[in-house]
């Protein structure tokens, strides 16, 4: 038996009465959240729900999340944890492709009433039977007439349930992809790669049952999914959630809560790097956070290099992806870590680079990342053409360019879909937006290629300047071709008030190549 569920049972036998979650006022104990957890398996139980069916969820970072998470994992059921800004036809696509049978909908928000758009999309579905609604408190009703009530499946089900065994092999979560390049798609990851994966990442920010961790990473992402909350529960952590992120929220919690693990994407840390607030004590919160981890995106070296230095913490920065349950490489505090790289491959999972007939190149050449381990997803569901050019003699190839240093840190240099071949020579648009970022005005960037007639592409650059600094186009534009070759530097340059991000943080290139 591998089922997942038992870090939750084995947390709750340990650390009983320590708080597991803590939602604003709520506090809820490892004995609490493992019996709620139990009722919403014979919850689903009673429903007709069985071992290898599909059930969906969509909710904020709420303590129900991890509540109906375990749940579903102990009937032996598969989770599919669906973004909260989906709209209806999107949700009604993945309900359909990942054959569902339920799916549990929070009711949301007035600027996010997810039960709605939630049900339309449960509507043109055939195989999902049934739309269980979580509304906030017992006594508030659906939102969504003829849906079955969360808190009524609770209150007649049992808070006792022994898990299902499920083989390491049998399928805990389905995690979809972005889809950057067509219909997203359903990365399929074993309890195996799921219990590695959070067994690895509790080593990587060494957490134990004295910490406290700050969950706003969304957890249907898989990294926090993985890395804060499948990670944190093994170990007895108390995880402090917060729905949506706000750099005036996350100090103030931190302060609060005397946080000592903090993990983001790097507009996060942009955003608390550039956050002034007189009432926050940034010696008190350094006090207390040990470790910072970054990871979704590579992250910019001066955000990293400047937020090390006010906040006195070390920020270790990893690589991972979905299809990799997520986490591929690391930079481990014990074996020493260089700011700005990958770091070196977590135990248990080779990696290499190859050039475009899969053959290894050399120590500081650019090449495709390509990796292999007990981290390697199922495959994508129902992908079996996807998943032959994705996963080659059990190495699945990234679609991410890096180089390896002499020491065996990997460095990202950018996506092969990002990538911008002006006039037949590659650039990379990391290097250019770690570049213009050095610009003493300059506060963010996001680097595009846009088509043009005589060079395939030519390249973009959209600038979020610093609050009371500017820069006029032409002097940035010099600037920036002075300091790196000609082919590389932007002709274009537009300055935006934002940038657009996806719900996990990442800034939305696809959205900027729509303008």
């Amino acid at each position: 038996m591998l089922n997942l569920a038992v870090v939750l049972e084995d947390s709750a036998r340990k650390y009983p009465e320590k708080d597991a979650v803590i939602f604003m006022d709520k506090h809820i104990t490892y004995s609490q959240l493992d019996k709620i957890s139990n009722q919403v398996a014979n919850g689903l139980k009673s429903l007709g729900i069985e071992k290898g069916d599909k059930v969906a969820l969509s909710c904020l970072n709420l303590p129900f999340f991890p509540m109906v998470y375990y749940g579903i994992l102990k009937v032996g059921a598969t989770v599919v944890p669906l973004s909260v800004l989906l709209k209806n036809d999107e949700i009604e696509y993945h309900l359909k492709d990942s054959e569902a049978k339920a799916y549990f909908c929070f009711t949301g928000t007035p600027e996010l009433p997810m039960a709605k758009e939630g049900y339309e999309g449960f509507q043109e579905t055939e195989v999902c039977s049934h739309f269980i609604e979580i509304t906030g408190k017992a006594e508030q009703p659906c939102a969504i007439e003829g849906a079955t009530n969360f808190w009524g499946l609770l209150q007649n089900s049992s808070p006792e349930f022994i898990s299902e065994s499920t083989g390491a092999d049998d399928s805990a979560v389905i995690i979809y992809t972005s889809g950057t390049t067509g219909k997203p798609k359903g990365a399929e990851l074993t309890h195996s790669n799921m219990m590695m994966n959070a067994v690895l990442s509790a080593d990587i920010t060494n957490c134990s049952s004295e910490d406290k961790q700050l969950i706003v990473l969304p957890l249907f992402h898989i990294f926090g999914m993985t890395v804060l909350l499948n990670a944190g529960v093994y170990r007895g952590t108390t995880n402090v959630l917060l729905p949506r992120f706000d750099a005036a929220t996350v100090m103030n919690l931190m302060q609060a809560h005397e946080i000592t693990i903090f993990a983001g994407v790097p507009t996060m840390y942009w955003a608390l790097l550039n956050h002034e607030d007189e009432s926050v004590d940034i010696k008190k919160i350094s006090s207390h956070l040990r470790t910072s981890v970054s990871g979704g995106a590579s992250l910019p070296l001066q955000v990293l290099e400047d937020f090390e230095k006010k906040f006195d913490v070390p920020i270790l920065e990893g690589y991972g992806m979905s299809e990799g349950s997520p986490v591929v490489t690391f930079n481990h505090k014990n074996i020493g870590r260089k700011p700005g790289s990958i770091g070196t491959p977590v135990w248990g999972v080779s990696v290499k680079l190859v050039d475009g007939n899969g053959d290894e190149v050399p120590v500081g050449e650019k090449g495709e990342l390509i990796y292999k381990g007990h981290n390697v997803m199922k495959g994508y569901y129902k992908r079996p053409e996807a998943n032959s050019k994705t996963i080659k003699n059990g190495w699945l190839y990234s679609g991410d360019i890096a180089i390896k240093d002499e020491d065996g840190f990997y460095y990202i240099v950018d996506r092969t879909k990002d990538m911008i071949i002006r006039g037949g020579l590659n650039v990379y648009p990391r290097e250019v937006e770690e570049l213009m970022m050095k610009h003493p005005a300059v506060s963010m960037v996001a680097v595009i290629g846009v088509p043009h007639d005589r060079n395939g592409e030519e390249i973009k650059a959209f600038v979020v300047t610093r609050e009371g600094e500017s820069v006029d186009k032409e002097t940035l534009t010099e600037w920036t071709k002075e300091q790196i070759a000609a082919y590389k530097y932007p002709r274009i340059i537009e300055f935006v008030d934002a940038l657009p991000m996806s719900a996990t943080g990442k800034i939305l290139k696809k959205e900027l190549r729509k303008n």
